[in-house]
């Protein structure tokens, strides 16, 4: 025991003698180290940043006595200042870094460089893997006739693909590997958000990926014993298969912002600027997987009911959960016309049983498997229900999630705000007076899964006659829905509550 623990421990034992209460040594210690966990939990208090920024070594204590301490940078802020100071120089609109960042740098990261056309090499390679495994239906109309004859790259879609590879990066055609603040830009927004953090993740090797899964049971049979040499085979079960196809879809985080891009007045800019990309990337990746729906017409979409949306909405890119029980599998849906009861987040786990392929989404071997997720108006409403005030006990093993509100049975209940209110057809329209009414999705997330092909880019273009400065994040990502009938109307793992008074 070292002697400053020692001396803490007989301080705190003097006083409570004084105070006239008795205490054992162990009683001492743990009372110490329950308040040394309460402090460095809450990572707003003056004791956790310090002791985050002062003391654990590595990396973060070569930053002291520098300037960028003095601004309680961390690693991967400078590594994010850096590539920003660097994209600025190459476009001609900043000196560069300056030699103290240059330095600061080199000490503390292990991040490089690689030059663009090699990225751009590997991208390439990519594509021409995956075109010649891609079925010739998923081909548009027009190329179906070349991509059977193995014509695949004179197809418009692969030709629209190697125009989508970027041809820059971060202003000078060179990307920064292992950067620190990229897998903790990643990390922190899985964190920050609340659905999109459930499902199971992975890495794409191509622009198109396909995930084999089981479709139905081979069916288990009753046979006598085969005695003769001459005995016929037993009857065959057949195993069904699908697969999920997952493409990869470009999204971008446009900021701009005020101000000189010399270092000394961009440098206080630089955490908030990687927080707000942060709290983006948290917020749009809920939407992502819940609003999707790519139909982009007048009416029709689930997120714009009444207006024609943007063709760069975000929720364009591919269809998501709600979509699944609201337009695409119409059984999944309820029209609760009325207050959300207990009682209908209960049967609605019903309409998850697949009878034909014997699955039962709706009540899976592992609880935190089916989530409830809702809108917060009416998160509030189930949180006051007389039956989650009183069986809701979390217990000390139960898993809480992120923005949790109540458990119904033992699967958790999570508001987001990516789920808004709605009309009463469970669309939103485009007249925010019209959407007074709640909404709950109910999903196994073991029926869905994110694929990710570039986890981030950054871009940096400095505009004088604005004296703005422009900052691009970009990704790609994908999303897939089981169905074991491959088609959308089979999708049985989530179900929509909508129509709900709040």
């Amino acid at each position: 025991m070292s002697e400053a623990m020692e001396g803490l421990i007989k301080d705190i034992h003097d006083r409570l003698e004084a105070l006239g209460k008795q205490s054992s040594e162990d009683q001492i210690r743990q009372i110490v180290s329950e308040t040394l966990v309460d402090l460095m939990q809450d990572e707003d208090s003056d004791f956790s940043r310090k002791m985050r920024f002062g003391g654990n070594g590595g990396g973060e204590r070569k930053l002291l006595g520098t300037k960028f301490a003095r601004w309680d940078l961390s690693i991967a802020d400078v590594e994010f200042f850096y590539d920003l100071q660097r994209a600025a120089h190459a476009v001609g609109r900043s000196a560069g870094p300056s030699e103290e960042l240059e330095n600061t740098f080199n000490a503390i990261s292990e991040a490089f460089y690689v030059p663009q056309d090699q990225i751009k090499a590997m991208d390439q390679r990519a594509l021409d893997n995956a075109f010649p495994r891609v079925p010739v239906s998923h081909f548009p109309i027009g190329d179906q006739d070349l991509a059977m004859s193995g014509r695949w790259p004179e197809t418009q879609a692969y030709q629209q693909a190697v125009r989508a590879m970027d041809t820059a990066e971060s202003g000078y055609g060179r990307q920064l590997i292992g950067a620190q603040y990229v897998g903790e830009l990643w990390q922190a927004a899985r964190a920050e958000s609340r659905v999109f953090s459930l499902l199971d993740t992975f890495e794409m090797t191509d622009p198109t990926a396909y995930l084999p899964v089981e479709a139905d049971l081979p069916e288990m049979l009753f046979v006598s014993e085969n005695t003769a040499s001459n005995s016929s085979d037993y009857t065959t079960s057949k195993t069904g298969s699908q697969r999920v196809t997952v493409s990869a879809k470009k999204f971008v985080i446009h900021q701009m912002w005020s101000g000189e891009m010399e270092e000394d007045s961009i440098i206080a800019f630089v955490p908030f600027i990687r927080r707000q990309a942060l709290l983006s990337l948290a917020h749009y990746s809920d939407s992502l997987v819940l609003n999707g729906d790519t139909t982009n017409a007048g009416t029709g979409n689930i997120n714009l009911d009444d207006a024609d949306p943007d063709d760069e909405k975000h929720y364009l890119a591919f269809d998501g959960i709600r979509k699944a029980a609201l337009t695409d599998n119409t059984n999944n849906k309820t029209d609760q016309a009325a207050s959300i009861d207990y009682d209908s987040l209960l049967d609605s786990r019903s309409l998850m049983v697949d009878s034909t392929y014997l699955m039962d989404w709706g009540h899976p071997n592992q609880d935190s498997d089916l989530v409830y997720v809702s809108d917060p108006w009416t998160g509030d409403k189930v949180g006051l229900l007389d039956e989650t005030l009183t069986m809701d006990k979390y217990g000390p093993s139960a898993a809480v999630f992120r923005g949790q509100v109540a458990r119904i049975g033992q699967h958790p209940f999570i508001t987001s705000m990516a789920m808004g209110r709605t009309e009463a057809d469970g669309k939103i329209s485009t007249t925010a007076g019209n959407n007074t009414k709640g909404q709950i999705a109910i999903f196994n997330r073991r029926g869905f899964k994110v694929g990710w092909r570039r986890r981030v880019k950054l871009e940096v273009e400095r505009l004088p006659a604005r004296d703005q400065s422009r900052l691009v994040h970009s990704l790609r990502l994908g999303f897939g829905r089981y169905s074991p009938t491959g088609a959308a109307s089979g999708i049985e793992s989530a179900v929509v509550l909508y129509n709900i008074t709040v």
